[in-house]
């Protein structure tokens, strides 16, 4: 879901857009406990630091007060109208007005006192500076056990192993970034995902991503925090497996491919012995249908990566356009062919041996050994031809 790109603004006396350098933007839902906290440490820090700058809160419909909180501590407020904590941020992103923005949550678990290794990162060309906890401290209650120890740790691993991102804190809630570079990332989660969502679009248009240490400490608040540890780590893989097609399809595919082709082969020339155990056709049947799994996560990977460089949901993969050029559509469409035609002709030859049996009894253990890769190349011709088509339908240039 894409996030609300037509915010309402409140906005008190501030310093004049073309003036501002920094936007310390905070996302806020029922924040009046600790949000006058933040805010003022915001402001403190671009008063002694003399920067130009604004505090910038994105409201997500809070009952509680905290919009009067925010303009009494002289913030600018931005009232976004989809829900979510993506949203929230994207309509602040949008809404800001500074070069740079460093992004925070209004819990008072980040100290925005002191953003100065932000600031730098950001001045000397950086497109995203992540802080990181692990190299900053956790204080004592700041971090549940699961979290700190399991949920944060691989999700970090999975999005350097998936994406290359050399980002050791992906959950990390205090970021900072050019407002530019954010528009560039196009930015389309709603939900927690949101901060997965950033470093992944960051590492894929390969951009410039860096790491300071931050320190976190234990929110402020009395009530329950919004964030829900199952759904929202849920939410984050399953964002990182959208968008990572090799790994979601292209890998396993290749690997029950593989492996379906292997054993298949091996067992096409009669029954093996693995040690006491004798293999026979049930297991080449199961080796055909590895193949079939396969071939078809391959092609579900195929169509993922042209769906999404289409679409403009990932940056053009140079790669992969210069395969598509090397195997066109009537390429795919005459392997296919010839494939269902291969298949075909096992078939016939079973069914041959059949009519010369009197289309009687016949030993299962020889025909099906011509009736499994039979029928299991003609899937994949049938496959191959139905897939060329629908690349090229997800290629054609649209408006």
């Amino acid at each position: 879901m894409v996030a609300d790109r037509r915010p309402v603004t409140v906005e008190p006396a501030q310093t004049r857009p073309e003036q501002v350098e920094l936007t310390i933007l905070m996302p806020c839902l029922d924040e009046a406990e600790t949000l006058g906290r933040c805010i003022d440490k915001a402001r403190r820090y671009l008063e002694t630091s003399g920067i130009s700058g604004e505090v910038l809160i994105a409201d997500n419909g809070s009952t509680d007060g905290s919009i009067q909180i925010a303009t009494e501590h002289g913030a600018r407020v931005v009232h976004v109208q989809r829900k979510g904590y993506g949203a929230a941020l994207a309509g602040g992103i949008e809404a800001a007005r500074g070069r740079l923005v460093i992004m925070g949550d209004a819990d008072d678990s980040y100290d925005f006192s002191d953003l100065s290794a932000f600031v730098e990162a950001l001045r000397d060309g950086a497109d995203l500076v992540m802080g990181n906890r692990f190299r900053g401290g956790i204080k004592a209650g700041a971090m549940p056990p699961l979290h700190k120890y399991l949920g944060t740790p691989v999700i970090s691993r999975l999005g350097r192993l998936f994406f290359g991102a050399r980002i050791g804190d992906f959950n990390c809630g205090m970021r900072g970034f050019s407002r530019q570079s954010a528009l560039r990332m196009d930015l389309r989660s709603t939900g927690m995902e949101f901060a997965s969502e950033m470093i992944i679009k960051a590492a894929l248009l390969e951009m410039r991503c860096d790491e300071v240490p931050t320190t976190l400490s234990p929110d402020g608040r009395t009530r329950r925090p919004h964030l829900r540890t199952w759904r929202d780590g849920w939410r984050h893989l399953r964002f990182m497996l959208l968008y990572s097609p090799r790994w979601l399809f292209l890998y396993p595919g290749l690997v029950l491919l593989a492996a379906g082709l292997g054993v298949g082969g091996w067992l096409l020339g009669g029954p093996r012995m693995v040690g006491s155990v004798r293999l026979d056709v049930h297991t080449l049947l199961i080796a055909s249908a590895a193949v079939l799994v396969g071939f078809q996560s391959v092609l579900f990977a195929a169509f993922t990566e042209t769906f999404a460089r289409a679409e403009g949901l990932a940056p053009r993969a140079y790669r992969v356009d210069r395969l598509a050029r090397l195997i066109p559509l009537e390429a795919g469409i005459v392997i296919g062919t010839v494939l269902a035609l291969a298949g075909l002709g096992l078939v016939i030859a079973a069914a041959a041996a059949w009519g010369s049996a009197g289309f009687g009894d016949l030993d299962y253990q020889k025909t099906m050994r011509w009736v499994i890769p039979g029928v299991t190349l003609g899937a994949l011709g049938v496959e191959a031809v139905l897939g060329s088509f629908f690349l090229g339908i997800l290629s054609v240039r649209r408006r």
